[in-house]
């Protein structure tokens, strides 16, 4: 039977009594012929906290309150001859409400404890060898796990929520990057394109496919490996740390005669496999990275071009010494 503490004893952990709960809302299910009058005399002596002791007797009006009321906590008397306890806390974990779960019984706690956890129980407490503050802090435990419980799982499906809108809203950017590209692809008639509709997404020669049936010149794997690496540098580090990579590769872009489509094309091929390798990782700082690195390449491009038609249109002249401007070749 529980006892309770008295004189100085009560006095030595009073101080913790402000962790416990002002308030506890307790179903205490148990048999008819072993009622809770004895429980809520002994919790009500125990002055650290109020428990507000409900009784339900049988398995069958126990599961019925629970359905239709919320209680901090269950206290269920372990009888194994008139309530089985162990069958109780299986069909109430199935589904019929959720709260902690304390297991009063007279079986030594050594017996008791490993199966009540392994059922879904929070704790067992053996009613001949505790006492009434060790139950109310069993009871407070067990709350508090399961809001901690509760509260951490609240945040995994926020967290899980919010990887998916990431993946979705990259998702959704990706597509609108490849309408560009097609609108790039339809203004120019497609120029630099050839059609090939049974060729693979990626061949040996690391072919990107543009959006459509219509497949992109084909680009030697060498420079679709450079700039994946060159991507996930960019990710890591960011734009600094990979300036002069960005100026060569821009050089050896412009010195094959790259388009800006094609460019667009190999850094959404490369930038998809990028994030569908991230698995449930975020993609959010992939997509602005990855953002960054276009606007980049598209600068190197737009101004290397921009100087080779300048030089072009403006080529080198050798110029005269002064005094010879006049000369013709035949003078000398």
């Amino acid at each position: 039977m529980i006892t309770n503490l008295k004189g100085p004893a009560v006095a030595t952990v009073r101080p913790h009594a402000l962790d416990l709960p002002a308030r506890m809302r307790v179903l205490y299910i148990s048999t008819t012929h072993r009622t809770g009058g004895w429980l809520a005399e002994a919790l009500a002596i125990d002055s650290a906290t109020t428990v507000d002791l409900e009784e339900a007797a049988g398995s069958a009006a126990g599961l019925a309150r629970l359905r239709d009321e919320v209680f901090d906590a269950v206290l269920v008397s372990h009888q194994p001859d008139e309530l089985d306890a162990m069958e109780l806390i299986e069909a109430y974990r199935t589904g019929v409400a959720d709260a902690p779960i304390v297991v009063l019984g007279a079986e030594s706690e050594r017996e008791m404890v490993s199966l009540c956890h392994e059922l879904g129980a929070d704790a067992y407490v053996c009613v001949n060898a505790t006492t009434t503050r060790n139950l109310l802090w069993a009871l407070a435990r067990a709350i508090e796990r399961h809001r901690l419980s509760s509260e951490n799982q609240r945040l995994v499906q926020g967290h899980q929520r919010r990887m998916q809108q990431e993946r979705d809203e990259a998702a959704r950017l990706l597509d609108q990057q490849r309408a560009l590209v097609g609108d790039l692809d339809k203004i120019y008639g497609g120029a630099a394109t050839v059609d090939s509709p049974d060729v693979d997404d990626e061949d040996a020669c690391g072919r990107i496919p543009p959006p459509g049936k219509r497949r992109a010149v084909a680009l030697p794997a060498e420079l679709v490996d450079h700039y994946r690496e060159l991507l996930r540098a960019h990710v890591i580090m960011g734009s600094g740390n990979v300036a002069s990579e960005m100026k060569r590769l821009a050089r050896l872009l412009i010195s094959v005669d790259i388009t800006a489509r094609e460019a667009m094309e190999l850094h959404l091929h490369v930038l998809e496999e990028l994030i569908q390798g991230l698995g449930a990782r975020s993609t959010r700082h992939v997509m602005i990275r990855a953002d960054l690195l276009a606007l980049e390449i598209m600068m190197h491009l737009a101004e290397g071009y921009r100087a080779q038609y300048r030089q072009r249109v403006h080529p080198d002249v050798q110029r005269c010494l002064p005094g010879f401007e006049g000369a013709t070749p035949a003078a000398f």
